[in-house]
């Protein structure tokens, strides 16, 4: 029986994906309660065939592989995956090796041991990040919080970690990257308690960074944010 399924939505990865392959076989060690779904979130680059020459063979049956033709987004990629989860947990995380891909196996154990873990959403905290980062993510939850008069903090730190059941408080989630946003405010608004597990965050070793990595990447970040918090705000009429 599949009890977590751990998503990683991978959009031009191919340097990444066998990696990530390696360090959770290791990691899970005969464990047969934990599905992988690894989405080709519209990949350009070589992602489908690493995909289909890494994970050939019986021995991958606890993986499973998504392939989207277009990339719409991280947050349709994400969703697709969960979409086609059949575990009762739900978890995703970076593709980018930036956090160890095993970080949400160990999340995991915090999570359920939580006494009402199903009303609970694990997140990420980055530790060992260098002060400008620090400094933009923390100017980047002051302003959420503030937009949004909910308490957010190192929203984009992976992994998050949910019961299925959660998915219910996600009607309408955003295709792109405000997608981890969009599920810490929805666990604010309807009063889940939000759990969180460090974990060290290094540089991206191979292929680019699809978010804030560089400062031309969290302007754009910045005005994205901003433009759906708008946007979020006026829906629900906060």
């Amino acid at each position: 029986m599949c009890v977590l399924s751990v998503i990683f939505p991978c959009y031009n990865e191919s340097s990444n994906i066998v990696g990530i392959i390696s360090s959770i076989k290791s990691a899970l060690q005969g464990r047969n309660d934990v599905e992988i779904i690894l989405v080709d979130n519209g990949s350009t680059d070589s992602t489908p065939q690493v995909l289909e020459q890494a994970l050939q063979g019986e021995h991958n049956k606890q993986f499973k592989t998504l392939r989207i033709e277009k990339n719409i987004g991280y947050g349709h990629g994400i969703m697709t995956g969960a979409k086609n989860a059949s575990g009762e947990v739900i978890a995703w995380t970076h593709a980018d090796l930036q956090t160890d891909p095993t970080d949400v196996l160990e999340a995991y154990k915090k999570y359920i041991a939580h006494p009402i873990f199903p009303n609970c959403i694990m997140k990420g905290r980055r530790v060992g990040r260098n002060f400008f980062d620090m400094i933009f993510t923390a100017g980047m939850s002051l302003l959420s919080t503030s937009l949004l008069r909910v308490p957010l903090s190192d929203v984009n730190a992976q992994p998050k970690i949910f019961h299925k059941n959660f998915l219910k408080q996600l009607p309408n989630p955003p295709l792109d990257f405000s997608l981890d946003l969009y599920l810490l405010y929805q666990a604010r608004v309807n009063k889940y308690q939000i759990l969180e597990h460090h974990v060290n965050f290094g540089k991206r070793l191979y292929g680019e960074s699809k978010g804030g990595g560089t400062l031309k990447g969290k302007l754009r970040l910045i005005q994205r944010t901003w433009k759906y918090m708008i946007k979020l705000k006026r829906e629900l009429g906060r």
